[in-house]
């Protein structure tokens, strides 16, 4: 029989005692004790927890869970920490998408920061993530908060908290406004408006301010115009990219776009799509499905936040494949610098950036322009950070990660599907002119560099013991290296966490200048590259393998990507990987 779980019996009390609480969420609670207590449990036996990227977790009623008492909470600490580091006038910016409750939450937050004096500017409707970002600079704000959870299952909810670079939290504002977060142990302590009244609205006017900066990063109008008739397939996954990419791609000439109408309108029950997230092929089928019944050049797939963007192209078959986020990534540096280049529009301090965890052969093609090629630690609030520190010293092309995120130019500060989306398009166009495809394009490019394949192995291992047994393959990676892999020399290994970078041909040693970080790289004499990480957010242990193999022809491809495909599995079978 299970028990009330003592931690969660006291939590769950303090909010029974609390004149705060209202009376039906008082109700939910007697009943989950009397009829549901594993529910119960969940629910109350810890604080949801303020990590470093915000709030994340399943809606409903308890400690553990999104609901207006814990975003209410939550919004409380971050405005007290704003508070402290900005004297007179404080302005905020909050946007929601499509996700059950996101309106209402984001209206809670919007009551709790008018309540503490400042001055708010709210979406009238959903809005995409990367919009939100730019309206923290537009508007000359202190900080903003984005309501989502991205892609996660539609039980999720979220919260993103942004400086004023609008950029996500960095050190040392993330680990500081967690610790304004955690004093905030009852909701007596939360000063919430009764109305809306004060709040400032921002309509669809709006719209054409992001809009314009978006069109200004094209770079081939001529070509556009002359391919306008491009057939574009796009789904928005039932989330907010219908707000703003059909829109966009209108603006920048792109007449034939057609969208996937079980999934047009916001949803967010996302029934189509379960796990609304275009990494995923599932919730890519019904997009895959239409681009094939109307031949698409392009599919086109944005996740409910809009910040991550999901591409489906022909391979040389005639058959739709998807591409990965290194493969976006590399087609879309490619491109924009080929562009530079024509343009003559490099002064010599141009750079664009990458995740570790990300292709190399971004860096490879970056190298090649002559522009430099920045590295970070995972997670696009590094890459904003970066963008921040070089600001007025060098010029941010673009940037992204393997998981799906990109962004062009800087009046964006964290991953940005809108001008993605209108960047591939056009991108796709620009092939069109020299009589290629989007997938020909992106095998020329591995012809001239090297082909990468790149793949992510997740190993979940829950509970106090799985921690523990994560922790000890960091440390037998890390101080029992491997000395080969498939047959490969391990020629160097990066350690995030001692921030050092190790030659095993000469024993030198290298500083890594970037944030400490518990990540292993080795790298082997051929270019490839494998990296081991615990997850930050869930009990896992991740994989990364990026492996590279000379590409003589297109014809080539499927011979030689069979022969990277098995030495991933060489290594993963080395390396003691069980799925």
């Amino acid at each position: 029989m299970i028990e009330i779980d003592p931690l969660a019996q006291a939590n769950a009390q303090q909010w029974l005692a609390s004149n705060s609480i209202d009376k039906a969420t008082k109700d939910i609670i007697n009943d989950m004790m009397l009829n549901n207590i594993e529910e119960f449990n969940d629910a109350f036996y810890k604080k949801l927890a303020f990590g470093t990227g915000g709030l994340r977790g399943v809606m409903g009623v308890g400690t553990n869970r999104m609901n207006k008492y814990t975003v209410a909470m939550a919004t409380q600490g971050f405005v007290n920490y704003i508070k402290q580091n900005k004297q007179g006038q404080i302005k905020t910016v909050i946007s929601f998408d499509s996700r059950n409750n996101s309106k209402t939450f984001a209206q809670i937050t919007a009551r709790v920061m008018t309540a503490n004096g400042f001055t708010v500017y709210m979406f009238e409707n959903l809005r995409p993530t990367p919009m939100l970002s730019f309206a923290v600079r537009e508007l000359g704000c202190d900080g903003g908060v984005m309501l989502t959870a991205s892609h996660n299952p539609k039980e999720y909810n979220g919260y993103k908290a942004y400086w004023n670079d609008g950029g996500q939290l960095v050190a040392p504002h993330d680990t500081l406004v967690i610790e304004q977060v955690d004093k905030i142990t009852d909701f007596s302590q939360v000063h919430c408006a009764d109305s809306m009244d004060s709040i400032t609205i921002l309509g669809e006017d709006f719209d054409q301010r992001f809009l314009a900066h978006i069109h200004a990063l094209s770079l081939s109008q001529k070509i556009v115009k002359k391919h306008s008739s491009l057939k574009i397939a796009y789904t928005p996954l039932n989330g907010t990219g219908i707000t703003l990419v059909p829109k966009a791609l209108a603006m920048y000439g792109f007449k034939n776009l057609h969208t996937v109408k079980q999934q047009a309108t916001p949803d967010g029950n996302f029934p189509t799509c379960p796990y609304p997230n275009p990494e995923e092929k599932a919730a890519m089928q019904l997009g895959l499905n239409l681009a094939n019944e109307i031949n698409a050049d392009i599919l086109l797939a944005t996740d409910p936040d809009a910040d991550r963007v999901g591409v489906g192209v022909k391979d040389l078959s005639g058959n739709f494949i998807l591409l990965n986020g290194n493969q976006t990534g590399t087609l879309l540096t490619y491109y924009i610098l080929n562009r530079w280049q024509e343009e003559k529009r490099f002064k010599g301090n141009e750079y664009t950036i990458k995740t570790i965890v990300t292709s190399e052969l971004i860096k490879e093609v970056s190298q090649s322009f002559g522009v430099k090629s920045y590295d970070v630690l995972t997670g696009f609030k590094f890459i904003a950070d970066k963008i921040l520190a070089l600001e007025g010293k060098e010029t941010y092309i673009c940037g992204g990660e393997e998981s799906y995120g990109f962004s062009i130019g800087d009046f964006v500060r964290d991953k940005d599907a809108i001008g993605t989306c209108c960047m591939v398009a056009e991108c796709t166009a620009w092939a069109a002119e020299q009589g290629k495809s989007l997938f020909e394009l992106l095998l020329d490019i591995y012809v001239k560099f090297s082909f990468y394949k790149e793949d992510l192995k997740s190993i979940t291992i829950k509970g106090k013991e799985g921690a523990k047994e994560i922790e000890e393959m960091m440390s037998a990676f890390r101080y029992k290296p491997p000395k080969t892999l498939a047959g490969l020399e391990v020629v160097e290994i990066r350690d995030y966490e001692t921030l050092f970078a190790c030659n095993l041909k000469t024993g030198a040693k290298t500083k890594i200048c970037l944030p400490q970080s518990n990540v292993l790289q080795f790298f082997l004499s051929d270019g490839s590259k494998i990296s081991v990480r615990p997850s930050g957010t869930e009990p896992k242990i991740k994989f990364y393998f990026g492996v590279c193999h000379p590409l003589k022809t297109r014809e080539e491809f499927d011979s030689v990507s069979q022969k990277a495909e098995e030495k991933i599995q060489t290594i993963i079978k080395e390396l003691g990987i069980k799925a």
